[in-house]
Protein backbone atom coordinates (compact mmCIF):
# COMPACT_ATOMS: atom_id res chain seq x y z
CA UNK A 1 0.00 0.00 0.00
CA UNK A 2 1.35 3.22 -0.95
CA UNK A 3 0.38 6.70 -1.00
CA UNK A 4 1.10 7.62 -4.61
CA UNK A 5 3.38 10.73 -6.01
CA UNK A 6 2.12 13.12 -8.50
CA UNK A 7 5.87 12.57 -10.21
CA UNK A 8 4.95 8.39 -10.20
CA UNK A 9 1.95 9.03 -11.28
CA UNK A 10 2.88 11.63 -14.22
CA UNK A 11 5.20 8.96 -15.53
CA UNK A 12 1.97 6.22 -15.27
CA UNK A 13 -0.01 8.51 -17.21
CA UNK A 14 2.56 9.81 -19.48
CA UNK A 15 -0.06 9.10 -22.75
CA UNK A 16 -3.13 10.87 -20.90
CA UNK A 17 -1.38 14.12 -19.53
CA UNK A 18 -2.79 16.00 -22.35
CA UNK A 19 -6.73 15.00 -21.95
CA UNK A 20 -8.75 17.12 -19.99
CA UNK A 21 -9.33 15.02 -17.51
CA UNK A 22 -6.22 14.46 -16.28
CA UNK A 23 -5.70 17.03 -13.58
CA UNK A 24 -9.04 14.98 -12.07
CA UNK A 25 -7.23 11.74 -12.59
CA UNK A 26 -4.27 12.70 -9.89
CA UNK A 27 -6.54 14.47 -7.45
CA UNK A 28 -8.58 10.89 -7.55
CA UNK A 29 -5.05 8.99 -7.35
CA UNK A 30 -3.76 11.06 -4.65
CA UNK A 31 -6.59 11.13 -2.54
CA UNK A 32 -5.65 8.06 -0.78
CA UNK A 33 -3.22 4.97 -0.65
CA UNK A 34 -3.45 2.47 -3.70
CA UNK A 35 -2.72 -0.98 -3.36
CA UNK A 36 -0.13 -1.48 -5.71
CA UNK A 37 0.58 -5.99 -7.07
CA UNK A 38 2.20 -8.13 -9.67
CA UNK A 39 1.08 -11.14 -10.57
CA UNK A 40 2.50 -13.74 -12.61
CA UNK A 41 1.26 -17.30 -14.11
CA UNK A 42 -0.12 -18.51 -17.35
CA UNK A 43 -1.75 -16.32 -19.31
CA UNK A 44 -2.10 -13.93 -16.68
CA UNK A 45 -2.33 -10.49 -18.74
CA UNK A 46 -5.65 -12.05 -20.28
CA UNK A 47 -6.78 -13.45 -16.95
CA UNK A 48 -6.27 -10.49 -15.17
CA UNK A 49 -8.06 -8.00 -17.63
CA UNK A 50 -10.71 -10.73 -17.69
CA UNK A 51 -11.35 -9.97 -13.69
CA UNK A 52 -10.72 -6.20 -13.92
CA UNK A 53 -13.26 -5.97 -16.71
CA UNK A 54 -14.40 -3.15 -19.30
CA UNK A 55 -12.65 0.27 -18.85
CA UNK A 56 -15.95 1.84 -19.04
CA UNK A 57 -18.04 0.66 -15.80
CA UNK A 58 -21.27 1.04 -17.81
CA UNK A 59 -19.94 -1.61 -20.22
CA UNK A 60 -18.16 -3.94 -17.94
CA UNK A 61 -19.75 -7.27 -16.78
CA UNK A 62 -21.75 -8.04 -13.92
CA UNK A 63 -18.95 -9.89 -10.89
CA UNK A 64 -15.76 -7.79 -12.85
CA UNK A 65 -14.00 -5.39 -10.31
CA UNK A 66 -15.24 -2.68 -12.86
CA UNK A 67 -18.53 -3.84 -13.21
CA UNK A 68 -19.58 -4.49 -9.63
CA UNK A 69 -17.33 -1.79 -7.91
CA UNK A 70 -16.86 1.80 -10.56
CA UNK A 71 -19.78 3.88 -11.29
CA UNK A 72 -17.55 6.07 -13.67
CA UNK A 73 -14.59 5.45 -15.88
CA UNK A 74 -13.01 9.00 -14.54
CA UNK A 75 -12.75 7.15 -10.94
CA UNK A 76 -11.54 3.75 -11.86
CA UNK A 77 -10.94 1.14 -9.35
CA UNK A 78 -8.50 -0.79 -10.39
CA UNK A 79 -5.72 -0.75 -13.18
CA UNK A 80 -4.55 -3.81 -15.44
CA UNK A 81 -1.46 -4.09 -17.60
CA UNK A 82 -2.60 -4.36 -21.10
CA UNK A 83 0.34 -6.61 -22.50
CA UNK A 84 3.42 -8.23 -20.86
CA UNK A 85 5.77 -5.45 -22.23
CA UNK A 86 3.44 -2.58 -20.67
CA UNK A 87 3.39 -4.82 -17.51
CA UNK A 88 7.34 -5.08 -17.31
CA UNK A 89 7.54 -1.43 -18.19
CA UNK A 90 4.75 -0.01 -15.26
CA UNK A 91 6.55 -2.94 -12.67
CA UNK A 92 10.16 -1.12 -13.06
CA UNK A 93 8.50 2.18 -12.68
CA UNK A 94 6.12 1.07 -9.65
CA UNK A 95 8.93 -1.28 -7.25
CA UNK A 96 12.07 -1.75 -6.90
CA UNK A 97 13.53 -5.21 -7.64
CA UNK A 98 14.27 -5.87 -3.31
CA UNK A 99 10.37 -5.16 -3.12
CA UNK A 100 9.48 -8.41 -5.51
CA UNK A 101 9.60 -11.99 -4.08
CA UNK A 102 10.31 -14.89 -6.09
CA UNK A 103 8.03 -18.15 -4.86
CA UNK A 104 6.63 -21.04 -5.69
CA UNK A 105 3.29 -22.15 -5.04
CA UNK A 106 2.98 -25.69 -3.37
CA UNK A 107 0.70 -26.65 -5.83
CA UNK A 108 2.27 -24.81 -8.48
CA UNK A 109 3.44 -28.51 -10.09
CA UNK A 110 -0.96 -29.61 -9.72
CA UNK A 111 -1.85 -26.46 -11.57
CA UNK A 112 1.04 -26.20 -14.32
CA UNK A 113 2.71 -28.96 -16.97
CA UNK A 114 5.89 -28.87 -18.79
Amino acid sequence: MVQVSEELLAQHYVALQKKPFYPSLLRYMTSGPVVAMVWEGHNVVKSTRMLVGDTNPAAAAPGTLRGDFSVHVGRNVVHASDSTEVAQKEITLWFQRSELVDWECCDHGNIYHP
